[in-house]
């Protein structure tokens, strides 16, 4: 068994080494070192994050202004276009029956069942089967093969 009296020459050693060998000046000007290196590490890691969230809001912005000014300049050329005269002359026409003098109005048929499914074969044909991938890059690497 250990004695009370070795007990504490161990504990008394153990806390001369880690006073004097542990603690000395080298020891703890690295130990600041280190938690100053993984501080910085850390803050530029969040600075860099928050410069990417940054960058993609304002990319996302920029695209949103975009958006938002076509809409307003089509609304623009919309109004424009409905202050014309040819919109104001195309709505007395249809809604009014109007027509300028010398102009006769002429009624046309109905389309015929073969006028309305004409095209509608040609569509068809011209669709593709489903390719598989390698068969697509295929295709595209080699358009003749």
């Amino acid at each position: 068994m250990i004695s009370m009296s070795e007990i504490r020459n161990r504990l008394r050693r153990l806390k001369f080494k880690v006073t004097h060998d542990f603690f000395d000046i080298s020891n703890v000007v690295l130990i600041i070192a280190i938690v100053l290196c993984l501080t910085w590490t850390y803050q530029s890691i969040m600075a860099m994050s928050k410069n990417q969230e940054l960058t993609e809001r304002l990319a996302r912005e920029k695209k949103e202004l975009e958006l938002l000014t076509l809409e307003v300049e089509a609304g623009e050329l919309e109004n424009e276009y409905f202050k014309s005269d040819e919109y104001q002359e195309l709505v007395a026409r249809k809604s009014l029956d109007k027509q300028q003098p010398g102009e006769n109005m002429v009624v046309m048929p109905n389309n015929s069942e073969y006028a309305i499914n004409k095209h509608q074969n040609v569509v068809s044909v011209v669709e593709e089967k489903e390719l598989s991938n390698p068969q697509k890059w295929m295709k595209f690497l080699f358009p003749d093969y």
